[in-house]
Protein backbone atom coordinates (compact mmCIF):
# COMPACT_ATOMS: atom_id res chain seq x y z
CA UNK A 1 0.00 0.00 0.00
CA UNK A 2 1.28 3.45 -0.98
CA UNK A 3 1.46 6.14 1.70
CA UNK A 4 1.04 9.19 -0.54
CA UNK A 5 0.20 8.21 -4.09
CA UNK A 6 -1.50 5.51 -6.09
CA UNK A 7 1.29 5.33 -8.69
CA UNK A 8 4.33 3.43 -7.47
CA UNK A 9 6.72 5.64 -9.47
CA UNK A 10 5.13 9.02 -8.78
CA UNK A 11 7.50 11.52 -7.20
CA UNK A 12 7.35 11.34 -3.42
CA UNK A 13 7.43 8.88 -0.53
CA UNK A 14 6.00 5.37 -0.88
CA UNK A 15 5.69 2.29 1.29
CA UNK A 16 5.03 -1.27 0.16
CA UNK A 17 4.86 -4.45 2.24
CA UNK A 18 7.34 -7.11 1.11
CA UNK A 19 7.47 -10.46 2.92
CA UNK A 20 5.46 -8.90 5.72
CA UNK A 21 7.95 -6.04 6.25
CA UNK A 22 7.28 -2.41 5.33
CA UNK A 23 9.66 -1.16 2.64
CA UNK A 24 9.81 2.62 2.23
CA UNK A 25 11.32 4.32 -0.80
CA UNK A 26 11.52 7.78 -2.35
CA UNK A 27 11.06 8.63 -6.03
CA UNK A 28 12.61 11.68 -7.70
CA UNK A 29 13.46 12.54 -11.29
CA UNK A 30 12.64 11.26 -14.74
CA UNK A 31 14.19 8.80 -17.18
CA UNK A 32 15.39 5.19 -16.85
CA UNK A 33 14.76 3.78 -13.39
CA UNK A 34 17.71 3.37 -11.02
CA UNK A 35 17.35 1.92 -7.52
CA UNK A 36 19.84 3.44 -5.07
CA UNK A 37 20.82 1.40 -2.01
CA UNK A 38 22.66 3.40 0.70
CA UNK A 39 25.54 2.28 2.86
CA UNK A 40 26.22 1.51 6.47
CA UNK A 41 24.50 -0.82 6.89
CA UNK A 42 22.01 1.37 8.72
CA UNK A 43 22.82 4.89 7.49
CA UNK A 44 19.69 6.82 6.53
CA UNK A 45 19.16 7.36 2.82
CA UNK A 46 19.12 11.16 2.61
CA UNK A 47 22.89 11.59 2.25
CA UNK A 48 22.78 9.64 -1.03
CA UNK A 49 20.33 11.91 -2.81
CA UNK A 50 21.82 13.39 -5.99
CA UNK A 51 19.59 16.01 -7.67
CA UNK A 52 21.87 16.21 -10.71
CA UNK A 53 21.20 12.54 -11.49
CA UNK A 54 17.48 13.14 -11.20
CA UNK A 55 17.60 15.27 -14.36
CA UNK A 56 18.51 12.11 -16.27
CA UNK A 57 17.11 9.19 -14.26
CA UNK A 58 14.12 8.21 -12.19
CA UNK A 59 15.94 7.69 -8.93
CA UNK A 60 14.31 5.30 -6.46
CA UNK A 61 16.09 5.83 -3.15
CA UNK A 62 15.59 2.76 -0.98
CA UNK A 63 15.36 2.89 2.79
CA UNK A 64 16.76 -0.60 3.46
CA UNK A 65 14.70 -2.75 5.80
CA UNK A 66 15.66 -2.12 9.40
CA UNK A 67 16.53 1.49 8.61
CA UNK A 68 14.60 4.76 8.81
CA UNK A 69 10.93 4.42 7.95
CA UNK A 70 11.17 0.82 6.74
CA UNK A 71 10.12 -2.07 8.96
CA UNK A 72 12.38 -4.17 11.12
CA UNK A 73 12.94 -7.90 11.09
CA UNK A 74 11.78 -9.88 14.15
CA UNK A 75 15.49 -10.65 14.69
CA UNK A 76 16.52 -6.97 14.64
CA UNK A 77 19.33 -5.85 14.82
CA UNK A 78 20.42 -9.22 13.40
CA UNK A 79 19.49 -10.98 10.19
CA UNK A 80 20.14 -8.21 7.68
CA UNK A 81 22.16 -10.25 5.23
CA UNK A 82 22.75 -9.48 1.57
CA UNK A 83 20.30 -12.22 0.68
CA UNK A 84 17.62 -10.56 2.79
CA UNK A 85 18.27 -7.11 1.35
CA UNK A 86 18.17 -8.61 -2.14
CA UNK A 87 14.76 -10.18 -1.49
CA UNK A 88 13.51 -6.72 -0.59
CA UNK A 89 14.99 -5.21 -3.76
CA UNK A 90 13.41 -7.88 -5.97
CA UNK A 91 10.09 -7.39 -4.23
CA UNK A 92 10.35 -3.67 -4.84
CA UNK A 93 11.04 -4.26 -8.54
CA UNK A 94 7.92 -6.43 -8.68
CA UNK A 95 5.91 -3.71 -6.94
CA UNK A 96 7.17 -1.13 -9.44
CA UNK A 97 6.14 -3.40 -12.30
CA UNK A 98 9.67 -3.51 -13.68
CA UNK A 99 11.28 -6.63 -15.15
CA UNK A 100 14.65 -4.99 -14.48
CA UNK A 101 16.24 -1.67 -13.50
CA UNK A 102 19.62 -0.12 -12.91
CA UNK A 103 21.04 -0.63 -9.43
CA UNK A 104 23.38 1.79 -7.66
CA UNK A 105 24.92 0.63 -4.41
CA UNK A 106 27.05 2.90 -2.24
CA UNK A 107 29.57 1.45 0.22
CA UNK A 108 27.78 -1.47 1.96
CA UNK A 109 25.02 -0.94 -0.60
CA UNK A 110 27.62 -1.92 -3.21
CA UNK A 111 28.03 -5.30 -1.53
CA UNK A 112 24.27 -5.77 -1.80
CA UNK A 113 24.23 -4.58 -5.42
CA UNK A 114 26.96 -6.97 -6.55
CA UNK A 115 25.27 -9.85 -4.73
CA UNK A 116 21.98 -9.05 -6.47
CA UNK A 117 23.64 -8.65 -9.89
CA UNK A 118 25.56 -11.92 -9.56
CA UNK A 119 22.53 -13.97 -8.53
CA UNK A 120 19.71 -12.22 -10.40
CA UNK A 121 21.28 -10.75 -13.55
CA UNK A 122 17.96 -10.91 -15.38
CA UNK A 123 16.57 -8.25 -12.99
CA UNK A 124 19.50 -5.80 -13.25
CA UNK A 125 19.93 -3.62 -16.35
CA UNK A 126 23.29 -2.42 -15.09
CA UNK A 127 25.05 -2.08 -11.75
CA UNK A 128 26.98 0.87 -10.32
CA UNK A 129 29.37 -0.18 -7.56
CA UNK A 130 30.04 3.15 -5.89
CA UNK A 131 32.83 3.29 -3.30
CA UNK A 132 32.54 -0.44 -2.70
CA UNK A 133 34.86 -3.45 -2.46
CA UNK A 134 34.91 -7.16 -3.33
CA UNK A 135 35.27 -8.27 0.30
CA UNK A 136 34.95 -7.47 3.99
CA UNK A 137 36.85 -8.93 6.92
CA UNK A 138 40.43 -8.63 8.19
CA UNK A 139 42.01 -7.69 4.85
CA UNK A 140 39.52 -4.88 4.31
CA UNK A 141 39.95 -3.64 7.89
CA UNK A 142 43.75 -3.60 7.58
CA UNK A 143 43.57 -1.55 4.39
CA UNK A 144 41.16 0.92 6.01
CA UNK A 145 43.50 1.31 8.99
CA UNK A 146 46.40 2.10 6.65
CA UNK A 147 44.31 4.70 4.82
CA UNK A 148 43.19 6.25 8.11
CA UNK A 149 46.84 6.59 9.08
CA UNK A 150 47.45 8.40 5.78
CA UNK A 151 44.50 10.68 6.55
CA UNK A 152 45.91 11.43 10.00
CA UNK A 153 49.33 12.31 8.56
CA UNK A 154 47.77 14.65 5.99
CA UNK A 155 45.85 16.42 8.75
CA UNK A 156 48.41 16.34 11.54
CA UNK A 157 48.01 19.33 13.82
CA UNK A 158 44.34 19.90 13.04
CA UNK A 159 42.63 20.46 16.41
CA UNK A 160 39.61 18.40 15.31
CA UNK A 161 41.67 15.37 14.26
CA UNK A 162 41.60 13.60 17.68
CA UNK A 163 37.78 13.63 17.61
CA UNK A 164 37.77 11.94 14.21
CA UNK A 165 40.32 9.31 15.23
CA UNK A 166 38.34 8.58 18.41
CA UNK A 167 35.23 8.00 16.32
CA UNK A 168 37.16 5.58 14.11
CA UNK A 169 38.31 3.67 17.18
CA UNK A 170 34.72 3.46 18.43
CA UNK A 171 33.36 1.84 15.27
CA UNK A 172 33.95 -1.69 16.52
CA UNK A 173 32.00 -1.14 19.75
CA UNK A 174 28.76 0.27 18.32
CA UNK A 175 25.62 -1.32 19.82
CA UNK A 176 22.86 1.32 19.59
CA UNK A 177 21.22 3.74 17.17
CA UNK A 178 22.64 6.66 19.15
CA UNK A 179 26.17 5.31 18.80
CA UNK A 180 25.73 4.78 15.06
CA UNK A 181 24.77 8.42 14.65
CA UNK A 182 27.53 9.72 16.92
CA UNK A 183 30.25 7.69 15.19
CA UNK A 184 28.99 8.53 11.69
CA UNK A 185 29.11 12.24 12.49
CA UNK A 186 32.43 11.95 14.31
CA UNK A 187 34.26 10.15 11.51
CA UNK A 188 32.65 12.17 8.72
CA UNK A 189 35.68 14.43 7.98
CA UNK A 190 37.83 11.36 7.23
CA UNK A 191 35.33 10.30 4.59
CA UNK A 192 35.88 13.50 2.57
CA UNK A 193 38.95 14.44 0.54
CA UNK A 194 39.10 17.92 2.08
CA UNK A 195 36.42 18.34 4.72
CA UNK A 196 38.11 21.18 6.60
CA UNK A 197 38.87 23.08 3.40
CA UNK A 198 35.13 23.01 2.58
CA UNK A 199 33.77 22.86 6.12
CA UNK A 200 31.13 25.54 5.63
CA UNK A 201 29.74 23.57 2.70
CA UNK A 202 29.85 20.13 4.32
CA UNK A 203 29.09 20.82 8.01
CA UNK A 204 25.26 20.85 7.58
CA UNK A 205 25.39 17.43 5.93
CA UNK A 206 27.57 16.09 8.73
CA UNK A 207 25.08 17.34 11.31
CA UNK A 208 22.19 15.67 9.46
CA UNK A 209 23.73 12.18 9.17
CA UNK A 210 21.96 9.57 11.28
CA UNK A 211 21.45 5.84 11.33
CA UNK A 212 20.13 2.64 12.85
CA UNK A 213 22.26 -0.02 14.49
CA UNK A 214 22.54 -3.14 12.30
CA UNK A 215 24.73 -5.82 13.84
CA UNK A 216 26.32 -7.43 10.78
CA UNK A 217 25.24 -10.83 12.13
CA UNK A 218 22.76 -13.15 10.48
CA UNK A 219 19.71 -14.51 12.29
CA UNK A 220 21.90 -17.26 13.80
CA UNK A 221 24.35 -14.63 15.14
CA UNK A 222 27.03 -15.56 12.61
CA UNK A 223 28.97 -12.64 11.07
CA UNK A 224 28.33 -12.14 7.36
CA UNK A 225 31.88 -11.99 6.01
CA UNK A 226 31.95 -11.18 2.30
CA UNK A 227 34.45 -12.31 -0.33
CA UNK A 228 33.13 -12.17 -3.89
CA UNK A 229 36.51 -12.30 -5.63
CA UNK A 230 36.03 -15.79 -7.06
CA UNK A 231 32.50 -15.00 -8.28
CA UNK A 232 32.99 -11.62 -9.90
CA UNK A 233 34.52 -13.15 -13.03
CA UNK A 234 31.08 -14.54 -13.84
CA UNK A 235 29.38 -11.14 -13.73
CA UNK A 236 27.36 -10.62 -16.93
CA UNK A 237 25.63 -7.38 -15.96
CA UNK A 238 27.11 -4.14 -17.35
CA UNK A 239 29.12 -2.65 -14.48
CA UNK A 240 30.46 0.76 -13.55
CA UNK A 241 32.90 1.04 -10.65
CA UNK A 242 33.24 4.50 -9.08
CA UNK A 243 36.15 5.09 -6.70
CA UNK A 244 37.31 8.20 -4.83
CA UNK A 245 41.05 8.82 -4.79
CA UNK A 246 40.96 9.67 -1.05
CA UNK A 247 38.40 7.15 0.18
CA UNK A 248 39.60 5.69 3.49
CA UNK A 249 36.97 2.96 3.94
CA UNK A 250 36.65 1.53 0.41
CA UNK A 251 39.89 2.80 -1.07
CA UNK A 252 41.33 2.80 -4.56
CA UNK A 253 42.79 -0.68 -4.10
CA UNK A 254 39.29 -2.13 -4.01
CA UNK A 255 38.03 -0.05 -6.93
CA UNK A 256 40.90 -1.31 -9.06
CA UNK A 257 40.25 -4.89 -7.92
CA UNK A 258 36.55 -4.69 -8.82
CA UNK A 259 37.46 -3.24 -12.21
CA UNK A 260 39.97 -6.01 -12.85
CA UNK A 261 37.76 -8.86 -11.63
CA UNK A 262 34.51 -7.95 -13.42
CA UNK A 263 34.56 -8.61 -17.18
CA UNK A 264 34.04 -5.43 -19.20
CA UNK A 265 33.64 -3.20 -16.13
CA UNK A 266 34.24 0.52 -16.48
CA UNK A 267 36.21 2.41 -13.81
CA UNK A 268 35.61 6.07 -12.98
CA UNK A 269 38.10 7.61 -10.55
CA UNK A 270 37.03 10.78 -8.78
CA UNK A 271 40.37 12.47 -8.21
CA UNK A 272 39.21 14.98 -5.60
CA UNK A 273 36.82 12.83 -3.57
CA UNK A 274 36.78 10.54 -0.60
CA UNK A 275 33.80 8.31 0.18
CA UNK A 276 31.15 10.79 -0.97
CA UNK A 277 32.02 11.70 -4.55
CA UNK A 278 28.42 12.52 -5.42
CA UNK A 279 28.74 15.39 -2.91
CA UNK A 280 32.38 16.35 -3.46
CA UNK A 281 32.42 16.11 -7.29
CA UNK A 282 28.77 15.98 -8.35
CA UNK A 283 29.42 16.88 -11.99
CA UNK A 284 32.05 14.18 -12.50
CA UNK A 285 29.95 11.65 -10.61
CA UNK A 286 26.82 12.42 -12.63
CA UNK A 287 28.67 12.32 -15.94
CA UNK A 288 30.15 8.93 -15.13
CA UNK A 289 26.76 7.43 -14.28
CA UNK A 290 24.85 9.02 -17.16
CA UNK A 291 27.49 8.06 -19.73
CA UNK A 292 27.52 4.48 -18.43
CA UNK A 293 23.75 4.14 -18.63
CA UNK A 294 23.66 5.66 -22.12
CA UNK A 295 26.31 3.22 -23.34
CA UNK A 296 24.88 0.14 -21.61
CA UNK A 297 21.40 0.79 -22.99
CA UNK A 298 22.50 0.93 -26.63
Amino acid sequence: MDTRTTDSLTSGVHTVEIDGIAQRYHVHGTGPVCLAHPGGPGIFWEYLREPALERHLTMVYVEPIGTGGSGRLPSHPNGYTRARYTRALLGLLDHLGLPKAYLLGHSHGGFVAQYCALRHPNRVAGVILYESAPLTGPEHIAEAMTLMEDFARRNAGNPELPEVLAAAQAMGAISSDEQVTAVARGIFPAYMADYWGRKEEFAPLRAAVSGTYISGLDEHLVPEVIDDREDLGSMVVPTLVIAGRYDVICGMRWGRDLHKLIPGARLAVLEHSGHFGHIEEPDAFTSAVVDFIAESSM
